[in-house]
């Protein structure tokens, strides 16, 4: 969808429009190159949505931008309207986390995961909560407040809700039954009651259902008490509903479970 006009900006008097000019909050969702020292880069931004805009020079060793638009940084950018791309034309660091991420690979995986993730649910409309999840997932995984699964795991529920795919795990997503319930059909939204259940539909542990209400819901306190075994099963839950949500598979979320798969 189109970008939301910008207000123009002219000069008193003057006989010619300027070039629109902007600033927004962003985070740095991906890049790519462009040429020999230009980069493409796709940033979630607080006011304009997804933008995508060119860094002239970038890649040069001496450049004015440095490292604040490279992945997971937030930056108070500023940029003009072009043709077909925006460019970027001021950064200013807003949230360091790049480096602090890329110190722990579980955490850099997530972080990967989560911007993927953004990349598919955002487009150019606003979308403030969105944005406002995102930093605040990469915040906490790169001051390692918890665990980075649990952090990928609540950041990918969440998401999915505010994109309007919200499950549920307490009430039948089917019927609206009360719980507890013991099935979960991603499919069909969360957990079901016996009558709604389709035959064969898995089962899950009160543990693990409770562990993914938490995680929903931002009870740490109870995330963090939950042993491997349940969080590994919540996980499996969690990636089998974005899978599905998503349609086609986050090659960042594959590389998050075998590594999990591996480690236990």
């Amino acid at each position: 969808m189109p970008r939301p006009p910008h207000p123009p900006h002219c000069q008193p008097g003057a006989r010619y429009w300027s070039v629109p000019v902007y600033r927004d909050e962003a985070v740095v969702l991906r890049t790519h190159k462009l040429g020999e020292a230009d980069r493409i880069v796709t940033m979630l931004s607080r006011q304009h949505g997804k933008i995508r805009a060119v860094a002239k020079g970038v890649r040069r060793t001496a450049s004015r931008f440095g490292s604040r638009l490279e992945p997971f940084m937030v930056a108070d950018v500023q940029l003009y309207e072009g043709r077909s791309l925006d460019v970027i034309t001021q950064a200013e660091t807003l949230g360091a986390y790049g480096a602090l991420i890329a110190d722990d690979y579980a955490s850099y995986t997530a972080a990967n995961a989560m911007v993927e993730t953004a990349d598919r649910l955002t487009d150019a409309e606003p979308s403030i909560q969105q944005y406002l999840l995102l930093v605040g997932a990469l915040r906490s995984l790169s001051r390692r407040e918890h665990g980075a699964g649990l952090t990928l795991d609540s950041y990918l529920l969440r998401a999915l809700s505010l994109a309007g795919w919200a499950p549920s795990f307490q009430d039948c997503s089917r019927c609206g039954a009360p719980g507890p319930h013991t099935s979960v059909v991603v499919q069909l939204g969360g957990v079901v009651c016996a009558d709604c259940a389709p035959q064969g539909a898995p089962k899950v542990d009160a543990d693990t259902i409770a562990l993914l209400g938490a995680l929903l819901s931002g009870d740490w306190e109870a995330a963090e008490a939950a042993p491997d075994i349940t969080r590994n099963r919540a996980n499996g839950v969690v990636a089998a509903y974005t899978q599905w949500h998503l349609e086609r598979g986050l090659r960042s979320l594959q590389h998050v479970q075998h590594d999990q798969k591996a480690s236990g």
